[in-house]
Protein backbone atom coordinates (compact mmCIF):
# COMPACT_ATOMS: atom_id res chain seq x y z
CA UNK A 1 0.00 0.00 0.00
CA UNK A 2 1.25 3.97 -0.99
CA UNK A 3 2.27 6.08 2.31
CA UNK A 4 -0.04 8.53 2.16
CA UNK A 5 1.27 12.30 2.15
CA UNK A 6 1.39 13.81 5.03
CA UNK A 7 0.69 16.99 3.35
CA UNK A 8 -2.03 16.09 1.10
CA UNK A 9 -1.71 16.75 -2.72
CA UNK A 10 1.38 17.56 -4.06
CA UNK A 11 1.85 19.71 -6.96
CA UNK A 12 5.08 19.56 -8.94
CA UNK A 13 6.27 22.72 -11.26
CA UNK A 14 8.97 22.51 -13.86
CA UNK A 15 10.75 25.07 -15.55
CA UNK A 16 13.63 25.64 -17.84
CA UNK A 17 15.33 29.10 -16.92
CA UNK A 18 18.35 30.15 -18.18
CA UNK A 19 20.01 28.92 -15.11
CA UNK A 20 18.98 25.29 -16.02
CA UNK A 21 16.06 23.44 -15.03
CA UNK A 22 14.20 24.16 -11.83
CA UNK A 23 11.63 22.19 -10.00
CA UNK A 24 9.09 22.56 -6.66
CA UNK A 25 6.85 20.97 -5.22
CA UNK A 26 4.59 22.28 -3.29
CA UNK A 27 1.86 20.80 -0.55
CA UNK A 28 -2.26 21.25 -0.45
CA UNK A 29 -1.82 21.23 3.37
CA UNK A 30 -0.69 24.60 4.20
CA UNK A 31 -0.04 25.95 0.81
CA UNK A 32 3.61 24.88 1.80
CA UNK A 33 7.06 24.91 -0.17
CA UNK A 34 7.96 21.04 0.11
CA UNK A 35 11.01 20.96 -2.48
CA UNK A 36 12.64 23.89 -4.49
CA UNK A 37 15.59 23.02 -6.57
CA UNK A 38 17.96 24.62 -9.36
CA UNK A 39 20.17 22.14 -11.65
CA UNK A 40 19.05 19.19 -8.90
CA UNK A 41 20.66 21.77 -6.06
CA UNK A 42 18.13 21.92 -3.39
CA UNK A 43 17.38 25.77 -2.48
CA UNK A 44 15.13 25.03 0.54
CA UNK A 45 15.34 22.51 3.45
CA UNK A 46 13.22 19.69 1.48
CA UNK A 47 11.24 16.39 3.62
CA UNK A 48 9.43 13.67 2.49
CA UNK A 49 5.90 13.40 1.39
CA UNK A 50 4.70 11.48 4.49
CA UNK A 51 6.24 13.70 7.13
CA UNK A 52 4.70 16.51 8.94
CA UNK A 53 6.57 19.71 8.11
CA UNK A 54 9.76 19.60 10.54
CA UNK A 55 9.96 22.96 12.18
CA UNK A 56 6.79 24.68 10.47
CA UNK A 57 9.08 24.31 7.16
CA UNK A 58 7.60 26.51 3.99
CA UNK A 59 4.42 27.05 5.78
CA UNK A 60 1.93 30.24 4.62
CA UNK A 61 1.18 32.01 8.21
CA UNK A 62 -2.42 33.48 8.14
CA UNK A 63 -3.93 35.42 9.54
CA UNK A 64 -0.74 36.62 11.67
CA UNK A 65 2.85 35.28 11.60
CA UNK A 66 5.07 34.31 14.49
CA UNK A 67 3.51 34.55 18.01
CA UNK A 68 0.29 36.32 19.80
CA UNK A 69 1.73 36.55 23.57
CA UNK A 70 -0.74 34.08 25.59
CA UNK A 71 -3.02 33.54 22.54
CA UNK A 72 -4.88 36.91 23.89
CA UNK A 73 -5.70 39.94 22.17
CA UNK A 74 -8.08 42.64 22.72
CA UNK A 75 -9.95 45.23 20.26
CA UNK A 76 -12.71 48.13 21.57
CA UNK A 77 -12.49 46.46 25.21
CA UNK A 78 -13.36 42.95 23.76
CA UNK A 79 -11.07 40.52 24.32
CA UNK A 80 -10.28 37.44 22.15
CA UNK A 81 -8.77 34.18 23.22
CA UNK A 82 -7.41 31.85 20.89
CA UNK A 83 -5.86 28.56 20.87
CA UNK A 84 -2.80 28.12 22.71
CA UNK A 85 -0.57 26.30 19.66
CA UNK A 86 3.11 26.61 21.33
CA UNK A 87 2.50 25.17 24.90
CA UNK A 88 5.83 25.47 25.90
CA UNK A 89 5.70 29.45 25.50
CA UNK A 90 1.99 29.43 26.09
CA UNK A 91 1.40 31.36 22.93
CA UNK A 92 -0.83 30.80 19.46
CA UNK A 93 1.64 30.72 17.06
CA UNK A 94 1.58 30.45 13.07
CA UNK A 95 -1.75 31.90 12.00
CA UNK A 96 -4.84 29.64 11.26
CA UNK A 97 -4.01 28.14 8.48
CA UNK A 98 -1.07 25.83 9.18
CA UNK A 99 -2.69 22.38 9.17
CA UNK A 100 -5.26 23.62 6.26
CA UNK A 101 -6.05 21.46 3.08
CA UNK A 102 -6.14 24.35 0.48
CA UNK A 103 -7.88 23.88 -2.45
CA UNK A 104 -6.65 23.89 -6.31
CA UNK A 105 -7.87 26.70 -8.34
CA UNK A 106 -5.28 27.08 -11.37
CA UNK A 107 -2.27 24.87 -12.28
CA UNK A 108 -0.22 24.69 -15.15
CA UNK A 109 3.43 23.56 -15.74
CA UNK A 110 5.65 25.55 -14.14
CA UNK A 111 2.82 27.58 -11.55
CA UNK A 112 -0.31 26.89 -9.07
CA UNK A 113 -2.85 28.59 -7.34
CA UNK A 114 -4.53 27.35 -3.81
CA UNK A 115 -7.04 28.67 -1.58
CA UNK A 116 -8.47 28.40 1.42
CA UNK A 117 -11.11 29.87 3.36
CA UNK A 118 -10.10 31.06 7.31
CA UNK A 119 -13.76 30.91 8.86
CA UNK A 120 -15.20 33.15 12.06
CA UNK A 121 -14.09 31.09 15.37
CA UNK A 122 -12.55 31.19 18.59
CA UNK A 123 -10.65 34.13 19.39
CA UNK A 124 -10.73 35.31 15.17
CA UNK A 125 -14.55 35.93 14.65
CA UNK A 126 -13.93 36.91 10.93
CA UNK A 127 -14.51 35.21 7.44
CA UNK A 128 -11.24 35.71 5.03
CA UNK A 129 -10.67 34.39 1.49
CA UNK A 130 -7.11 33.88 0.54
CA UNK A 131 -5.39 32.45 -2.30
CA UNK A 132 -1.13 31.88 -2.98
CA UNK A 133 0.01 31.60 -5.90
CA UNK A 134 3.39 30.05 -6.41
CA UNK A 135 4.86 30.37 -9.93
CA UNK A 136 8.49 29.49 -11.29
CA UNK A 137 10.10 32.18 -13.65
CA UNK A 138 13.49 32.72 -15.25
CA UNK A 139 14.45 34.88 -12.09
CA UNK A 140 13.64 31.86 -9.02
CA UNK A 141 10.02 31.09 -6.99
CA UNK A 142 7.87 34.10 -7.46
CA UNK A 143 4.92 34.45 -4.80
CA UNK A 144 1.57 36.15 -4.65
CA UNK A 145 -0.94 35.94 -1.74
CA UNK A 146 -4.28 37.47 -1.83
CA UNK A 147 -6.54 38.17 1.58
CA UNK A 148 -10.01 39.15 1.18
CA UNK A 149 -12.23 40.32 3.61
CA UNK A 150 -15.91 38.64 2.75
CA UNK A 151 -17.12 39.22 6.83
CA UNK A 152 -18.93 41.69 7.31
CA UNK A 153 -16.58 43.82 10.39
CA UNK A 154 -12.95 45.36 9.77
CA UNK A 155 -10.90 42.20 9.81
CA UNK A 156 -6.91 42.26 11.03
CA UNK A 157 -4.81 40.49 9.23
CA UNK A 158 -0.94 40.13 9.04
CA UNK A 159 0.97 37.19 7.07
CA UNK A 160 4.43 35.72 6.84
CA UNK A 161 6.14 32.58 5.77
CA UNK A 162 8.06 29.53 6.97
CA UNK A 163 10.94 28.79 4.11
CA UNK A 164 14.10 27.19 5.21
CA UNK A 165 17.09 28.40 2.42
CA UNK A 166 19.94 26.64 1.51
CA UNK A 167 22.31 25.45 -1.31
CA UNK A 168 22.22 21.95 -1.06
CA UNK A 169 25.68 21.20 -2.03
CA UNK A 170 27.44 23.68 0.40
CA UNK A 171 27.28 22.61 4.52
CA UNK A 172 24.57 25.27 5.57
CA UNK A 173 26.93 26.57 8.52
CA UNK A 174 29.43 28.18 5.71
CA UNK A 175 26.76 29.94 4.23
CA UNK A 176 26.86 33.61 4.72
CA UNK A 177 23.11 35.38 6.30
CA UNK A 178 23.22 39.00 4.99
CA UNK A 179 19.56 40.61 6.64
CA UNK A 180 19.19 44.25 5.44
CA UNK A 181 17.22 44.93 8.49
CA UNK A 182 18.17 47.82 10.66
CA UNK A 183 16.01 46.70 14.01
CA UNK A 184 16.12 44.50 15.90
CA UNK A 185 13.03 43.23 18.14
CA UNK A 186 13.77 42.46 21.33
CA UNK A 187 12.14 39.79 23.37
CA UNK A 188 11.20 38.23 26.86
CA UNK A 189 12.31 34.27 27.53
CA UNK A 190 8.64 33.47 26.22
CA UNK A 191 9.80 35.35 22.48
CA UNK A 192 7.70 37.36 23.23
CA UNK A 193 8.66 41.58 22.06
CA UNK A 194 9.47 43.85 24.82
CA UNK A 195 10.79 46.27 22.53
CA UNK A 196 12.40 47.00 19.00
CA UNK A 197 16.48 48.97 19.43
CA UNK A 198 18.32 49.91 16.77
CA UNK A 199 21.18 47.25 15.45
CA UNK A 200 23.60 49.26 14.53
CA UNK A 201 26.75 48.38 16.80
CA UNK A 202 25.27 44.49 18.06
CA UNK A 203 25.46 41.31 17.28
CA UNK A 204 22.47 41.32 15.30
CA UNK A 205 23.81 43.73 12.88
CA UNK A 206 23.90 41.34 9.58
CA UNK A 207 23.35 43.32 6.80
CA UNK A 208 27.00 42.93 5.85
CA UNK A 209 26.58 39.30 7.02
CA UNK A 210 28.24 36.23 9.06
CA UNK A 211 28.43 32.57 8.69
CA UNK A 212 25.53 30.54 9.76
CA UNK A 213 27.68 28.48 11.98
CA UNK A 214 28.47 31.60 14.29
CA UNK A 215 25.03 32.31 14.44
CA UNK A 216 22.02 31.28 16.93
CA UNK A 217 18.96 32.96 15.99
CA UNK A 218 15.49 33.02 16.64
CA UNK A 219 14.77 36.76 16.33
CA UNK A 220 12.72 38.91 14.54
CA UNK A 221 14.03 42.62 12.67
CA UNK A 222 12.02 45.74 11.77
CA UNK A 223 13.25 48.43 9.27
CA UNK A 224 13.55 46.08 6.20
CA UNK A 225 15.32 48.54 4.06
CA UNK A 226 13.41 48.55 0.58
CA UNK A 227 15.07 49.89 -2.72
CA UNK A 228 13.56 49.48 -6.09
CA UNK A 229 10.43 48.49 -4.81
CA UNK A 230 11.55 45.51 -2.45
CA UNK A 231 13.60 44.18 0.39
CA UNK A 232 16.25 41.50 0.23
CA UNK A 233 18.20 38.93 2.36
CA UNK A 234 20.31 35.83 1.34
CA UNK A 235 22.73 33.66 2.00
CA UNK A 236 25.94 33.30 0.06
CA UNK A 237 28.32 30.74 -0.66
CA UNK A 238 32.07 30.80 -0.69
CA UNK A 239 32.25 30.46 -4.44
CA UNK A 240 29.80 33.54 -4.83
CA UNK A 241 26.57 31.99 -5.61
CA UNK A 242 23.61 33.04 -4.23
CA UNK A 243 20.27 32.44 -3.03
CA UNK A 244 17.91 35.73 -2.26
CA UNK A 245 15.01 36.15 -0.41
CA UNK A 246 12.67 39.14 -1.37
CA UNK A 247 9.57 40.59 -0.43
CA UNK A 248 7.47 44.10 -1.45
CA UNK A 249 6.87 46.48 0.17
CA UNK A 250 4.24 44.93 2.63
CA UNK A 251 7.44 42.72 3.78
CA UNK A 252 9.10 45.01 6.59
CA UNK A 253 9.88 42.46 8.95
CA UNK A 254 11.41 38.97 9.00
CA UNK A 255 12.14 36.45 11.28
CA UNK A 256 15.60 34.64 11.52
CA UNK A 257 15.88 31.08 12.94
CA UNK A 258 18.79 28.71 12.74
CA UNK A 259 18.34 25.62 14.71
CA UNK A 260 20.75 22.85 15.11
CA UNK A 261 17.93 20.16 15.30
CA UNK A 262 16.47 20.53 11.49
CA UNK A 263 16.43 17.02 10.01
CA UNK A 264 18.46 17.85 7.03
CA UNK A 265 18.04 15.33 4.29
CA UNK A 266 20.63 15.06 1.87
CA UNK A 267 20.86 13.29 -2.07
CA UNK A 268 23.57 10.84 -2.50
CA UNK A 269 25.43 10.78 -5.75
CA UNK A 270 23.91 7.50 -6.12
CA UNK A 271 20.41 8.81 -5.98
CA UNK A 272 19.60 7.57 -2.38
CA UNK A 273 18.78 10.14 0.58
CA UNK A 274 19.75 10.26 4.26
CA UNK A 275 18.12 12.43 7.05
CA UNK A 276 20.49 13.62 10.10
CA UNK A 277 19.87 16.23 12.62
CA UNK A 278 21.97 19.51 11.54
CA UNK A 279 22.08 23.21 11.16
CA UNK A 280 19.23 24.87 9.06
CA UNK A 281 18.57 28.63 8.36
CA UNK A 282 14.89 29.99 7.73
CA UNK A 283 14.51 33.86 6.61
CA UNK A 284 10.94 34.11 7.40
CA UNK A 285 9.33 37.52 5.54
CA UNK A 286 6.46 39.12 7.66
CA UNK A 287 4.26 41.89 6.93
CA UNK A 288 4.15 42.15 10.65
CA UNK A 289 6.23 41.47 14.08
CA UNK A 290 5.21 38.86 16.69
CA UNK A 291 2.46 40.06 18.53
CA UNK A 292 0.93 42.42 16.51
CA UNK A 293 -2.40 42.02 17.14
CA UNK A 294 -1.93 43.53 20.53
CA UNK A 295 0.66 46.25 19.55
CA UNK A 296 -0.80 47.14 15.96
CA UNK A 297 2.48 46.96 14.56
CA UNK A 298 2.43 46.50 11.06
CA UNK A 299 -1.17 44.99 11.64
CA UNK A 300 -3.19 45.09 8.45
CA UNK A 301 -7.35 46.02 9.31
CA UNK A 302 -9.53 44.85 6.07
CA UNK A 303 -12.66 46.69 5.62
CA UNK A 304 -15.39 44.33 4.54
CA UNK A 305 -15.01 43.24 0.55
CA UNK A 306 -11.36 44.92 0.62
CA UNK A 307 -8.50 42.96 -0.98
CA UNK A 308 -4.83 42.96 -0.13
CA UNK A 309 -2.38 41.17 -2.22
CA UNK A 310 1.44 40.93 -0.94
CA UNK A 311 4.35 39.77 -2.99
CA UNK A 312 8.03 37.44 -2.36
CA UNK A 313 10.03 35.10 -3.90
CA UNK A 314 13.71 33.34 -4.05
CA UNK A 315 15.76 34.27 -6.53
CA UNK A 316 19.40 32.16 -7.15
CA UNK A 317 22.19 34.03 -8.83
CA UNK A 318 25.38 32.59 -9.94
CA UNK A 319 24.58 29.10 -10.93
CA UNK A 320 25.64 27.99 -13.96
CA UNK A 321 23.01 26.02 -16.70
Amino acid sequence: MPIAAATGTQYTLIRETPQGPATATITEVAAGIREYALNGIDLVEGFAADVVPPLGAGTVLVPWPNRIRDAIWSQNGVRHLLAITEPAQMNAIHGLLAVTAYRLVEQSADAVTLAATVYPQAGYPYQLDTTVSYALTDEGLAVTHTLRNVGTADAPVALGTHPYLKIGDVPTGDLVLRLNATSHIDVDHRLNPVGETPVDGTRFDLRDGARVDDLDLDDGFGGVVVQDGRGEHSLTAPDGRRVTLWGDTNMAYVQAFTPRIFPVRARGTDGTTTVQLGQAVAIEPMTAPADAFNSGKGLRWLAPGEEWVVRWGIAPTGFVA
